[in-house]
């Protein structure tokens, strides 16, 4: 389920300082595409060192005022984010998105401290709420995922004796697969196939063991997870084919924007394992992708 935000409410308790900032910060954000205010239970007025900190990034927050937000007409209120740490925030009844980012209040004064102090207090809460508020605005938009059956990730271990007791009792389950390189672990409840791999010190990517592998139903599901990689603009390592040597596989290699890579694969039915080309080369699954 993709959670579109169309209007954001931030709450403190004097809406001077944490709010404040969050609501420039997401108006610059968001731009027009979501609606954007902020509020507290007793507003006090804007705190001139969250004006100053937001000006060092470019953002003009000084005509704002401290609103109560009781005072505020909140109908179309989707998604309510809340800053206090130690304070009790207001109450705000409805139904709604919550999210909870409980920050220290950065107005608190310390006995002794200097103006440079308070403005790196500032500015850390500022960088706090940057990047999560960019998070998400990141999210926004984002198109459909691809239909997964199944999650499959792996781990690196130094003493894959004490690892496979531990992971056994941690996801409470009997490994489905013991080898001296590796144990696997699937819990089909969770949708979750899970390896821990002996560490040997090699960069670990698909001529090793993945990163993180999806599993999909059908080989329909593997090409239509290519076109939905499109719509998303993720990088396609290697286009959907069908591979014989190894494990037989449908799959599609992507990158995350790290570069570290993820296949998207589906196994082979019998009809389909007897169609094995005798000189098991890759068949392409998409015209036009084939290198």
């Amino acid at each position: 389920m993709r959670a579109i935000l169309k209007d954001v409410l931030f709450l403190c308790v004097a809406n001077s300082a944490r709010s404040q900032m969050a609501e420039g910060l997401a108006r610059q954000a968001f731009g027009d595409k979501v609606r954007v205010r902020s509020a507290g239970s007793n507003p006090t007025s804007i705190n001139p060192h969250a004006v100053t900190v937001l000006q060092e990034i470019g953002i003009d927050i000084s005509g704002h005022a401290s609103k109560r937000v009781d005072d505020l007409d909140t109908h179309d209120v989707d998604t309510v984010v809340t800053l206090c740490a130690d304070e009790v925030c207001p109450v705000f009844l409805g139904k709604v998105r919550r999210i909870a980012w409980p920050l220290q209040d950065p107005a608190k004064s310390v006995v002794g401290e200097s103006e440079a102090d308070i403005l790196e207090r500032f500015r850390k809460v500022r960088d706090m709420l940057k990047g999560r508020i960019e998070v998400l605005a990141a999210l926004q938009g984002r198109p459909r995922s691809v239909p997964a059956h199944e999650f499959h990730s792996s781990i690196r271990v130094n003493d894959l004796a004490r690892s496979a007791r531990f992971y056994a009792w941690l996801l409470d389950c009997e490994p489905k697969d013991i080898t001296h390189r590796f144990v696997t672990f699937i819990r089909a409840d969770l949708h979750l196939n899970f390896v821990i791999l002996v560490n040997d010190g090699m960069e670990l990517h698909h001529d090793t063991l993945f990163h993180l592998g999806v599993a999909m139903k059908d080989k329909e599901a593997v090409v239509e997870a290519y076109h939905r990689a499109l719509e998303y603009g993720a990088e396609i390592h290697k286009p959907p084919r069908t591979t014989w040597r190894g494990t037989p596989l449908h799959e599609l290699w992507i990158k995350d924007p790290d570069g570290n890579l993820i296949e998207i694969y589906a196994r082979l039915t019998d009809e389909e394992l007897a169609t094995k080309p005798v000189d098991e080369q890759p068949v392409f699954l998409v015209s036009g992708t084939q290198p």
